[in-house]
């Protein structure tokens, strides 16, 4: 049996990929940079943050303080390492961590990503943890567990014929339970973010806080052209169960403003945070509702300390917070030289 631990329980450490000249940060390098070593440092104060980076002296200088940051070097096509890097499940039969390397595309083909997908074999070194490569197009923000047997995913992302098009459904889900052990699929049909790239992440819109709870994106402004399909999944939210039959406690995040750059719509969301050991990073965006989101959070994440990072530059490539990070269990180690 496997066990696919939740983003809520205890961590090892959480891994960043640090943007570079050759990166699609380029026009505004300087400002990605400052976003990232903001992430970085707020990880640090709480556990261990590993920064893949194409020049480990460069990235270095942007820090003071070099304490709790690990560097390693390779050259990635991007940074999103929410959506390149290895899955972490416990296979309960060995009482060991596994690392699972998924395909990754580049959302389904839409950009390059042939460095992102060879990155985890290259540095598989750094993980006390075997790793497999596994058959399937996915990406890390593509799912959501709550720990205790449920998955929740959107079928927009994981049944696009852009990924897995020799799947079905009922196929999809099978390769998902045995991969990640869990008991039930829970599938939201509904709920998009203008702008974004990965055909409706669940980390962009519905995120398990413990075992029981959903925190989600709300949008309650009827001339928004979020406010139909948010409302749908809103009400599937309200008719999933977990596998008990017990329905999830839901806490309802607002929708930002309309946030544009170039003239397009950017995919700003408050549901892309990221939970660490004693602390909970949010993305704001300078935003009326940043202070909202925030308040909602000291609510919900008892014993966490809220972290607000300002996202704004981040969202002008389509992604958040989230998206940018992968945390790893407690029982996956680092092999630090």
């Amino acid at each position: 049996m496997r066990y696919f631990p939740a983003e809520f329980e205890p961590q090892s450490f959480v891994q960043l990929i640090f943007p570079h000249p050759q990166s699609d940060w380029a026009p505004y390098l300087e400002e990605a940079r400052a976003t990232f070593v903001n992430i970085a440092n707020a990880i640090a104060k709480y556990q261990p943050c590993l920064i893949i980076c194409d020049d480990v002296d460069v990235v270095k200088s942007y820090f003071a303080d070099h304490t709790d940051l690990i560097f390693v070097t390779y050259q990635t096509d991007d940074t999103w390492a929410r959506d390149c890097s290895v899955l972490s499940v416990i296979d309960e039969d060995e009482d060991e961590p596994l690392l699972l390397d998924f395909t990754f595309t580049g959302w389904g083909g839409k950009f390059d990503a042939s460095h992102d997908n060879k990155m985890n074999a290259s540095i598989a070194h750094v993980y006390g943890a075997p790793m497999r490569k596994i058959d399937l197009i996915l990406e890390g923000g593509g799912v959501e567990t709550n720990g205790n047997g449920s998955l929740l995913t959107t079928a927009e992302c994981l049944l696009n014929p852009n990924r897995n098009p020799h799947l079905n459904k009922g196929q999809t889900e099978a390769i998902l339970k045995k991969e990640f052990g869990v008991e039930q699929i829970l599938w939201l049909n509904h709920g998009y973010l203008a702008g974004d790239d990965t055909d409706s992440h669940i980390d962009t819109l519905a995120r398990f806080i413990d075992t029981d709870t959903i925190m989600y994106v709300q949008c309650n402004d009827k001339t928004d052209e979020h406010y139909e399909a948010l409302k749908k999944m809103e009400e599937e939210l309200q008719t999933l169960r977990d596998i008990d039959g017990e329905p999830f406690d839901l806490i309802a995040l607002p929708m930002t403003q309309p946030h544009f750059y170039d003239e397009e719509r950017l995919p700003a969301t408050y549901a892309n945070f990221l939970i660490i050991n004693d602390a909970v990073l949010l993305p704001v965006y300078n935003d009326p509702h940043d202070a909202q989101a925030i308040a909602i959070c000291e609510k919900a994440f008892r014993g966490r300390d809220i972290i607000p990072i300002d996202c704004s530059v981040l969202i002008r490539q389509h992604g958040s917070l989230h998206c940018v990070t992968m945390q790893f269990p407690e029982e996956v180690s680092l092999r630090i030289e």
